[in-house]
C-alpha cells in the first residue's frame, strides 16, 4: 500500500460539508499481517478504529461467520 501525498494550495477541494469516502483494495494476507501485529502489540489505533465499518466480499463474510460458529476441538 503506497502512501499518497496531496499538495495543499489554499482552499480545500470540497467547499461544502460533504465528506467523500474513498475505497482502497488490499490483499487479505497483507491486512491480516498488519492487524495481527497491531493486536500483539496492543496498538491504540486499533481500539480507536474498532467501531469502523468495513466492506468485505460475500464469500469472505460467509467463511468468517462459519469460522466464528465453529467450536474448538477438545
Amino acid at each position: 500500500m503506497r502512501p499518497r501525498l496531496r499538495l495543499f494550495i489554499g482552499e480545500d477541494e470540497h467547499s461544502g460539508t460533504e465528506v467523500v469516502e474513498r475505497e482502497v483494495a488490499i490483499e487479505l494476507q497483507d491486512l491480516t499481517a498488519i492487524l495481527a501485529d497491531a493486536i500483539i502489540w496492543d496498538r491504540a489505533w486499533l481500539s480507536d478504529l474498532a467501531d469502523e465499518r468495513v466492506k468485505i466480499s460475500a464469500d469472505l463474510y460467509e467463511v468468517l461467520m462459519m469460522y466464528s460458529q465453529m467450536r474448538p476441538c477438545a
